[in-house]
């Protein structure tokens, strides 16, 4: 955990039994220097909004989802005072359930709305949201942001049809998909695996000094695109547009749009069919990378030849520390995939993320291990969901 919010909830638990929510926040403010901009206190590292209840059980309005925008980029805290203790729960996005009030006109383009204590989850994927698990939980948040968390609480808020589409599995795609780990493993020992990894590495040793000033963008869904579509975007004019505003240094990234689509960079053989998702490790952040929509993954293993792979580049201030080409089946990432079950709202079995230190493990020990009985009760639980 960030050692600054290490120390407020130690600060907040010392202060238990204090009952003065205006007191505390002075309190917290001189110490830990923060800025306040209406009911919110925040500094890099943290956000955090006081409350005040009888009880634990608590139903007034905490925040604006306008206000909670700017600063759902760091832990956002709610310090629920009570007479005896003060409770602390995370409630960025990841973690509300709904917009409750003046929330009619909620939409995507028209950021509406304010949330009730009552509307932050006490669980989240079997994880209790308590200040323990501040860090886990964050680091799940973070590789979701909130424009990932805009369209679940638009369709939960107002009852709004969702846009995803429950993959139906027939007895022979069922076959296809149970089959996938197999697949993998042979694809894994060809030479055409090799030779996958040598394209997409021949890609990052030609943009590599784009890839080293790309990794400076702080915003990390704008960083994470741009490196994949240097690697393996199709259009080389916006390409060279990339670079051109990379070199400058300048803020005018042009915009583009990447398909939604399962893998970045599609490689067809003789026996194999992949589909390949880029995606780039800042080395020295914790932060959880997104790994696949659920539905999408099955409906792409429901077909025959088809391996999905993961090209993972880790990068450090200043140089590229690795590529590593691995199987989504491969061990030590399969150990590391959680699945966002409930997150995704209806019609959709959901979505996954891998955790952020066992990717830098797998950068820096490269292992293509793959346990085939392992990963196929993976995909019944998942065909289950």
């Amino acid at each position: 955990m960030n050692s600054t919010v290490e120390q407020l909830i130690a600060f907040l638990r010392l202060h238990d039994g204090i009952n003065d929510k205006e007191k505390l926040a002075k309190l917290a403010a001189d110490s830990f220097q923060l800025t306040k901009d209406r009911s919110v206190y925040y500094c890099q590292n943290f956000a955090i909004r006081f409350s005040s209840s009888a009880s634990q059980s608590f139903g007034n309005t905490v925040l604006s989802l306008s206000n909670l925008q700017k600063f759902d980029d760091r832990p956002f805290i709610v310090c629920l005072v009570t007479p005896s203790c003060n409770y602390t729960y995370l409630a960025n996005t990841t973690f509300l359930k709904k917009i409750s009030h003046s929330s009619q006109e909620l939409r995507e383009n028209n950021i509406r709305g304010s949330f009730n204590g009552s509307d932050i989850m006490r669980e989240f994927e079997g994880i209790t949201n308590t200040p323990e698990n501040i860090e886990r939980l964050f680091n799940i948040h973070s590789g979701l942001g909130f424009e990932g968390n805009l369209t679940r609480l638009v369709e939960a808020t107002n009852n709004i049809s969702p846009s995803g589409k429950k993959f139906e599995v027939n007895g022979i795609q069922q076959q296809l998909i149970l089959s996938a780990p197999a697949r993998a493993i042979k694809f894994v020992k060809s030479r055409d695996a090799q030779t996958l990894k040598d394209e997409l590495d021949a890609k990052v040793e030609k943009f590599k000094n784009e890839i080293l000033l790309a990794a400076l963008i702080e915003n990390v869904n704008v960083r994470g695109r741009i490196i994949e579509y240097l690697i393996a975007g199709e259009d080389d004019r916006l390409r060279q547009e990339i670079i051109n505003a990379l070199q400058k240094r300048t803020n005018g990234i042009p915009q583009f749009k990447t398909e939604n689509a399962l893998g970045d960079y599609t490689k067809e053989f003789n026996e194999f069919f992949t589909e390949t998702d880029v995606k780039t490790k800042i080395m020295i952040l914790d932060s959880n990378p997104k790994a696949y929509n659920l539905d999408k993954v099955l409906e792409f293993l429901s077909t025959e030849r088809s391996v999905f792979m993961f090209y993972f580049v880790g990068v450090e201030p200043g140089k590229i520390v690795n590529t590593v080409l691995v199987s989504m089946f491969q061990e030590r990432l399969l150990n590391s995939t959680i699945l966002l079950k409930h997150w995704a709202g209806r019609n959709s079995r959901g979505v996954s993320q891998f955790e952020g230190k066992a990717i830098s493990k797998l950068i820096l020990s490269p292992e293509s291990t793959i346990n085939e009985e392992k990963s196929i009760r993976f995909l019944q639980g998942v065909l289950a969901l």
